[in-house]
Order: C-alpha cells, then sequence, then structure tokens
C-alpha cells in the first residue's frame, strides 16, 4: 500500500473510517487510546500520499510523517495498551510503557534537531533522520510497541502484535531501507483489527452492566 501516491490514498482513506468505526463503537474511556490507532495510522498513510505528490524532500508533510512514526508510535501503543489492560495485568506493562516514553522522548529530540528527508525509491518510500545509536533506539520502540502487545493479556492485541512481529521481519529482510515506510503501511492494514477487539469489547459484560447503571466502567 506504500507503492504510489494513489495506493496511499486509497488505503488510508479506508483505514481511517474504519477508525472512525473503531471510536464510534467504543464505549470505556480507557479503550479510546487503543481504538484510536487505526484512526491515526490511516492518517499516517494519507500524509505519506502527500509525500509522495510532493517528490520526497524535506517538506511539511515529510515532517508530519516522521512525528507520527517515529516519537508519537513508541509512546501511544503501550500507553494505550496499559490503559485498556485489566487491573491486575497492568504491572507487567509498566515496562514497554516505560520504553516506549524513553523511545519517543528521543526520538523527538533527534526530529527536532536534526532535518528528516524523503527519497522516492522506485515504488517505495525511503526517510532519513540521523539516529545516534539507532539499534538502541529501534530495540526501544519495537520493545514498547510489540511487547506491550504481547503481554497485554488480550488475544486478539496479541494477535495483531504477532502480525507486526512477522511484518517487522518481512519489511526489514525485503526493504531494508525502505524498512520505517514499509512497516508503518503494514502496521496500518494491520491496525484494522482493532475493530473486531472494540467490537469484542462492547459486548463484555462489565460494559454492559456499566451501560445499564449508567455509569462508565473505567
Amino acid at each position: 500500500m506504500c507503492w504510489s501516491a494513489t495506493a496511499d490514498l486509497t488505503a488510508g482513506t479506508v483505514i481511517t473510517a474504519a477508525g472512525i468505526a473503531c471510536l464510534a463503537r467504543t464505549r470505556r474511556p480507557r479503550d479510546l487510546p487503543v481504538a484510536a490507532l487505526p484512526l491515526i495510522l490511516g492518517a499516517h498513510q494519507l500524509i505519506e500520499a502527500a509525500v509522495w505528490r510532493s517528490g520526497g524532500g524535506c517538506g511539511p508533510a515529510t515532517t508530519a510523517w516522521a512525528v507520527i512514526a517515529l516519537p508519537l508510535l513508541p509512546a501511544w501503543v503501550p500507553l494505550g495498551v496499559l490503559l485498556a489492560a485489566a487491573p491486575e495485568l497492568r504491572p507487567r506493562l509498566w515496562l514497554p510503557a516505560a520504553a516506549g516514553l524513553a523511545t519517543g522522548a528521543y526520538l523527538a529530540y533527534c526530529l527536532a534537531t536534526r532535518p528528516v528527508s524523503a527519497e522516492i525509491r522506485g515504488h517505495t518510500l525511503g526517510y532519513g533522520v540521523n539516529v545516534p545509536w539507532m539499534p538502541l533506539a529501534l530495540a526501544g520502540y519495537l520493545f514498547a510497541t510489540l511487547g506491550a502487545l504481547a503481554l497485554s493479556g488480550d488475544r486478539r492485541l496479541r494477535l495483531l502484535g504477532a502480525l507486526l512481529a512477522a511484518g517487522a521481519l518481512a519489511c526489514a529482510a525485503l526493504w531494508r531501507l525502505e524498512f520505517a515506510s514499509t512497516w508503518c503501511a503494514f502496521a496500518a492494514a494491520a491496525s484494522t483489527l482493532i475493530l473486531v477487539w472494540t467490537g469484542g469489547r462492547a459486548r463484555s459484560p462489565s460494559v454492559r452492566e456499566g451501560a445499564r447503571r449508567g455509569a462508565p466502567n473505567l
């Protein structure tokens, strides 16, 4: 879906619509950050369509894409999973949440102090930003996002984490220089599984009981 501006625009529109549906069917405020992921990732693909149309470079669309991909996602995903998790599962989720906040802060600093650029490479986009200690930052990024999903205690979120891990391996093997773009595109498509997750949460007994009492389940 990252093969052209048209592909990104089409995929982004569909995934954004799925994200809106996820938010519409969410009943518990603490589920909202996870439910919003398809909306964020769908918008991310729409932004990448603008990067394609601008021919890459260092413009506002490139910067906006990098802000979502680098500082935002490693912090958002584990914190969202932490909020949505059952209270007894939250202690084990603090470590990926802390890793995500630290990684996001570090990547935000790199973006604030160094230029980011995009280059069209055939049917893919490569993004360039000077990140010292990149292997460590990438390890923190993947532990925060994939680790939180794996430790969530929810089978649908664990499935999403497994798909994203497989996608990361495939994208790293096939598009090493374009890993960020291709994996984010894969993550956007896989995030539509959250539509199933929000449906299951809406049907859970605790949500229905809260609705009958007229009080939110936090």
